[in-house]
């Protein structure tokens, strides 16, 4: 009983109780949830198109994530997304024998380096500025969303380029390539963040930035850098979505997004307060999103009922996560008990 209740505290075991919770559901009331097959050598079944579908989101979750912990916030990803699959859209193109117009290569560096130049504006303008997160980056997330509409001419631009489809739709070893991606850019972010000071900075940062700034610490350049890296994750996640579809709509790529990463930061234990934060916690939270929207499709629930019960059970984990809720639910269950 002290053990469950010291891993009560821990910040990823709601989560992970609710993903597990809505495992054990699609066990029983989903048919053949759990079905694994292989074909072609690839693994196929709902499990994976989860985790396949999750990836984008998982990617803005990592770089969020580190926005999150410095008390800032960053609406504008999904826009970047779209901005980074409008350009290597355009860059790449392809006629219909597959021949890209430039090498592969090229137009995905240029694709994630705009994206780069993206978050590092939201960097300058909260860093050097002084602007508030939401506010520098709504505008980002409005004029991005027409910086890619103009990128794509306001059209679907379609790719004919195969192998560019390997970072959406390829296998590796029998899982989607994409979830590798994901598992690198986590490992080398847990490294540097876990391994070296930098961790500690961004959360003194978002705890106190004037107590850091007096310990040493330069709070701005820790805040530049955190939205460069945040738009670098986007421009990744853009990539992948481009090559999932083999196509960029500026319109709507990306739509979306970036509140269901922030909902996946969330849901993973990171507080919009600032301070301490849980990079596996934010993949978890995003499996909980996707694996939400899955079964509620799987039921066929409308769409206009399905947000609400999205929004049903953010808010239970996100009461579970309260240890002030956890405190007041058990001392009305003890009063309760005493007066009986």
């Amino acid at each position: 009983m002290a053990i469950l209740k010291s891993l009560s505290r821990a910040k990823i075991f709601w989560p992970i109780v609710a993903l597990a919770v809505l495992m054990c559901f699609n066990l029983f009331f989903t048919p053949n949830f759990f079905r694994v097959e292989i074909k072609e050598g690839h693994l196929y079944g709902n499990v994976i198109d989860i985790i396949k579908n999750a990836s984008p989101i998982m990617l803005l979750a990592v770089g969020l994530t580190l926005v999150i912990a410095t008390k800032g916030i960053d609406i504008s990803v999904g826009s970047i997304v779209a901005i980074s699959a409008g350009v290597v859209a355009m860059l790449i193109g392809g006629d219909l024998q597959g021949v890209p117009k430039y090498p592969i290569p090229y137009a995905m560096g240029a694709a994630v380096l705009v994206s780069v130049l993206a978050g590092m504006w939201n960097g300058m303008l909260v860093s050097r500025i002084g602007m508030q997160p939401i506010i520098a980056t709504l505008i980002l997330s409005v004029a991005g969303r027409g910086i890619a509409m103009v990128t794509t001419n306001a059209m679907i631009v379609w790719l004919y380029a195969k192998p560019f489809a390997l970072l959406g739709q390829g296998y590796f070893l029998g899982l989607p390539f994409s979830i590798y991606i994901v598992a690198a850019l986590v490992l080398l972010t847990a490294l540097v963040t876990r391994r070296t000071a930098l961790g500690l900075f961004i959360e003194a940062v978002g705890i106190n930035p004037t107590a850091a700034r007096f310990a040493g610490i330069n709070a701005k350049n820790i805040l530049f850098g955190v939205y460069a890296f945040s738009g670098l994750c986007a421009g990744i996640s853009g990539l992948v979505v481009c090559s999932t579809v083999m196509s960029a709509d500026g319109n709507n790529a990306g739509l979306g997004y970036e509140l269901s990463a922030i909902l996946a930061v969330v849901l993973g234990g990171t507080s919009l307060n600032g301070g301490k934060f849980y990079l596996l916690g934010s993949l978890v939270g995003a499996l909980i999103v996707q694996t939400l929207t899955t079964t509620i499709y799987a039921f066929g629930v409308p769409p206009e009922i399905a947000k609400v019960v999205i929004a049903m059970v953010v808010l239970v984990v996100s009461l579970l996560q309260s240890f002030k809720f956890r405190a007041m639910v058990a001392g009305f269950f003890g009063k309760r008990e005493f007066s009986v």
